[in-house]
């Protein structure tokens, strides 16, 4: 991680004017002595760093020495801010100002510098979708990427149990667990919507005052709870088998499967346990809970047995004869 430490103290004395030693150490959280080597080695990079002794002394570039970014456009440097998430960055249709950033911040590095995107490369790398989720990105993104960047109004389609429009101004975009959600403002209120539920999008030619006190990454922490709730304002009562246990983190969402299991009671002799499972709606418990198969039971509510009591008497009928081959 040394080419990133020197390029941060390039960056630190290029916009401060001049620091000592222990405050580049405390910034860097590193040693003085690290400072010392790290100096020479810019210098003998060819990065003019000099030395001012005294009271008022410390490390300064010479002559307000600025590192060339090459041209570097406003929208090539707040992209640049995304490079180390290429998936996402692709996702939000930013591939191409990152990649000319990247090039540009290449060009400006000293050669002893100049590897450190291959190593980087070589030892890391993030795949940010869940491994059964879809690496797909949900069609709209981009279009709402647009609109947050530029601050537009936009006129939000979406859908849960119900399609439902609203005039949205787009703060921000939020990627967890492989899942995009919006955080926006509508009226006085902010609030989430998931991504891929997301049906239309209009961006609007009127642009927005952003309140520029909100914090995002705040705003999501004290929200997530808040937001998990919303998510799954329905409880079923289900019985499931130990197969049907060890199904629920791969079946449900992971907040629900957590809940559940944190509420299940002591397994019968068979080993099946009775427990709530938190649900977005009815309509949409229905073909998750199909997936279990015969390892779960609804005990609650009766319109939802039903369903998957008619579901399981038409599998059931399927199977009990021999298959329909089409004739050749």
């Amino acid at each position: 991680m040394r080419a990133a430490r020197l390029i941060s103290l390039v960056l630190l004395l290029q916009g401060r004017g001049a620091m000592t030693a222990a405050e580049l150490a405390e910034e860097l959280e590193v040693s003085e002595r690290t400072v010392y080597r790290d100096v020479l080695a810019l210098g003998a990079a060819g990065v003019p760093v000099y030395a001012d002794r005294g009271r008022a002394g410390g490390y300064r570039l010479v002559g307000g020495y600025r590192t060339r970014l090459t041209g570097l456009s406003r929208a090539e440097a707040e992209a640049l801010f995304l490079s180390g998430l290429p998936g996402p960055v692709d996702e939000m249709g930013l591939a191409e100002p990152v990649a000319a950033a990247r090039l540009k911040v290449l060009a400006a590095l000293p050669p002893p510098l100049r590897d450190a995107a291959r190593r980087t490369g070589q030892r890391f790398h993030l795949d940010v979708p869940g491994w059964f989720g879809t690496a797909d990105p949900p069609p709209l993104l981009s279009d709402l990427a647009e609109a947050v960047w530029q601050d537009r109004v936009i006129e939000l389609r979406y859908r849960r149990d119900r399609e439902v429009t609203r005039t949205v101004q787009p703060y921000g975009l939020v990627l967890k667990g492989g899942v995009w959600y919006l955080v926006g403002r509508v009226g006085d209120d902010h609030r989430t919507y998931r991504v891929d539920r997301v049906t239309g999008v209009e961006v609007t030619t009127a642009g927005f005052d952003r309140d520029e006190s909100f914090d995002l990454a705040g705003f999501w922490s004290a929200g997530v709870s808040d937001f998990v709730r919303a998510m799954f304002p329905d409880r079923i009562s289900v019985r499931l088998s130990p197969a049907g246990l060890r199904s629920l983190r791969y079946v449900v969402e992971p907040p629900a499967a957590q809940e559940a299991l944190a509420a299940a009671g002591e397994p019968d002799e068979q080993g099946w346990v009775v427990t709530r499972l938190p649900v977005e709606s009815l309509d949409i418990a229905y073909p998750m809970l199909l997936r279990f198969g015969p390892e779960v039971e609804v005990l609650d509510p009766p319109a939802l047995r039903t369903r998957l009591a008619e579901a399981a008497a038409r599998l059931s009928t399927l199977y009990r004869s021999p298959p329909q081959r089409p004739e050749r």
